[in-house]
């Protein structure tokens, strides 16, 4: 799949946006609803961008360009409402985030096995995927937590779902430039 070998770089944006994000909300642990509402829009908005950009760039190419194009779209999608509704309840925003990363994860997890016979490390990818939905169910499941425990759990899933993306991209660009173990970058795994 010559997409992701042109869209590393994809993964890299993401993972050090969410990396950022997530250090973020540890250096700041008392954020305010609304900070914390202006950190996720940011985060949601550009990594679903560069999701989406990879997607639209590639559509030509590749027959799967939707699912990055998919991915951009519900993150542009999470950000764009977590900007015109600051007010929402904590509740409600904290459900968002949740159904954003089970739907992130899913998304993940469907490239990864696309991308399986093509890529090596697409492990890394479906271990983001499950990240993101294990996240997402704990939200669902405990949404009346403290906000101090929002803002650890948040940064903790951001963070892992950053290395793991930045490892994925650090793989894929490797193998793209012809470097995995003296292979040629369009061969099979």
């Amino acid at each position: 799949m010559e997409m992701i070998s042109r869209s590393w770089w994809m993964f890299a944006w993401r993972g050090a946006v969410a990396v950022l994000f997530g250090v973020l909300a540890l250096v700041w642990p008392g954020l305010t609803l609304l900070w914390l509402v202006a950190l996720f829009a940011a985060f949601a908005l550009l990594s679903g961008g560069a999701a989406l950009i990879a997607g639209i760039k590639n559509r030509k190419s590749d027959e799967d360009w939707w699912l990055a194009l998919l991915l951009g779209l519900v993150g542009l999608a999470a950000g764009v409402i977590a900007i015109l509704h600051p007010d929402l309840t904590a509740l409600v925003l904290v459900l968002w985030m949740g159904a954003n990363a089970i739907v992130t994860g899913v998304l993940d997890i469907a490239m990864a096995i696309r991308l399986r016979k093509v890529i090596r490390g697409e492990w890394l990818l479906i271990l983001t995927g499950i990240v993101a939905i294990a996240f997402g169910v704990l939200v669902f499941l405990f949404p009346a937590a403290g906000a101090l425990a929002l803002v650890w759990l948040i940064s903790f899933y951001a963070i892992l779902t950053g290395v793991l993306l930045l490892a994925l991209a650090w793989l894929i660009r490797k193998r793209a430039q012809g470097s995995w173990h003296g292979e040629p970058a369009g061969g099979q795994a």
